[in-house]
């Protein structure tokens, strides 16, 4: 009672920083955007196409979120989900397979390529940076080969359903997939052993070991999880193009990783944010669209994308990592954990309010650009 009372507000809030940090910066991107372009990012069509953009990436970032609580790191997702999808695609289109068969083998082979990953990592002892960086090289390799240069396309309406339907007037399809396997993500972390013995790994995997906890195979455990929802992000990114190619999906990697630790998951692992991921998937989503909208450039978009992502992730594991040793140069802001929430919290709001600061100044002064 007395802890209760003795806490201040921003001690109470401390648990939903994660969460607050990403859901202020989508607030303010919706603030900016109703200032320069209303009436197209507030559109029906345009929101629903942000759902769809995020729902994509919820899988990924639901599975990713306990990779990197355990303290991994998975770089193979896009080569994972580009190789089951061609799989997939091949199953119906030469051999014809039904939609359905062909979609499981595709999840199973997923889970494979996973457990490819994690016994690399566990029992070769290759580091997960490494071993996954190469096993995406594999992968990638695999579906150049099976490919052969070829765009797979126009496959059943089951696919296409899964990818870009519409299963209520407001709710597309692919939305309610992604936002179920983000509360079956929940669940497991909140209410499960998996999720327990993820957390206490990702703390302290010495003192887990040492507790009966079998570090290695829960690893192996959470990489099987990460390959099958990279080969279900696969099978709805093939959907919603209604076409798939062995270059497909080249940056899933670095986005479910930025939309994990914006959304306050800790690289250094035991701190993870099921709903914090959530909200940084629809964070980056949002920022995308925001740039698309706002008629910049690709490649610009590409530049801006990058470093705005890079700049979050970096000033997340910077401070993250200041929180663990406890020492630095700014020994007295940073002492305070308050202050340390606070200059979390800023360090984004400044990324952001930068960027679509220099946006809009581009715009201003680059007329054919904005008209």
């Amino acid at each position: 009672m007395s802890d209760t009372v003795s806490r201040g507000p921003l001690q109470r809030l401390e648990p939903y920083i994660g969460v607050l940090g990403p859901m202020v910066m989508i607030v303010l991107i919706a603030a900016f955007m109703g200032v320069f372009e209303p009436a197209r990012y507030f559109r029906l069509s345009n929101m629903n196409q942000i759902l769809l953009d995020a729902a994509l990436y919820m899988p990924m970032a639901m599975a990713m979120t306990f990779v990197i609580t355990q303290r991994g790191i998975d770089l193979s997702i896009g080569s994972v989900a580009a190789l089951t999808a061609i799989i997939m695609a091949f199953l119906i289109k030469q051999y014809g397979f039904n939609a359905w068969v062909a979609g499981a083998i595709a999840l199973a082979l997923g889970a494979v390529m996973g457990l490819i990953n994690g016994l690399v990592i566990t029992r070769l002892k290759v580091p997960d940076l490494i071993g996954t960086l190469a096993m995406d090289l594999v992968y990638r390799g695999f579906a150049l080969v099976l490919a052969k240069g070829l765009v797979l396309a126009r496959f059943p309406d089951i696919v296409t359903e899964i990818g870009r339907g519409q299963a209520f007037i407001f709710l597309p399809t692919p939305v309610i997939i992604g936002m179920i396997t983000m509360v079956v993500g929940y669940f497991l972390l909140r209410n499960t052993h998996f999720g327990r013995y993820t957390i206490a790994i990702g703390s302290n995997p010495e003192a887990s070991e040492m507790t009966g906890v079998s570090v290695d195979r829960h690893k192996i455990y959470a990489y099987v999880l990460m390959g099958a929802m990279a080969a279900l992000a696969g099978i709805m990114l093939m959907g919603k193009l209604n076409a798939i190619q062995a270059t497909s999906a080249p940056y899933f990697n670095l986005h479910v990783i930025a939309a994990v630790v914006v959304g306050g998951t800790s690289l250094f692992g035991g701190r993870p944010s099921m709903v914090g991921s959530f909200a940084g998937v629809l964070l980056l989503s949002m920022m995308i669209n925001a740039l698309v909208t706002l008629r910049i450039e690709f490649f610009w978009q590409s530049v801006a994308s990058g470093v705005v992502i890079i700049v979050s992730v970096a000033a997340y594991a910077w401070l993250q990592k200041k929180d663990r040793d406890g020492a630095s140069s700014f020994k007295a802001a940073l002492a305070n954990p308050d202050a340390q929430k606070i200059i979390r919290l800023t360090a984004f709001l400044i990324a952001v309010i930068a960027l679509l600061g220099a946006l809009g100044a581009g715009l201003a002064t680059n007329p054919e650009a904005s008209g």
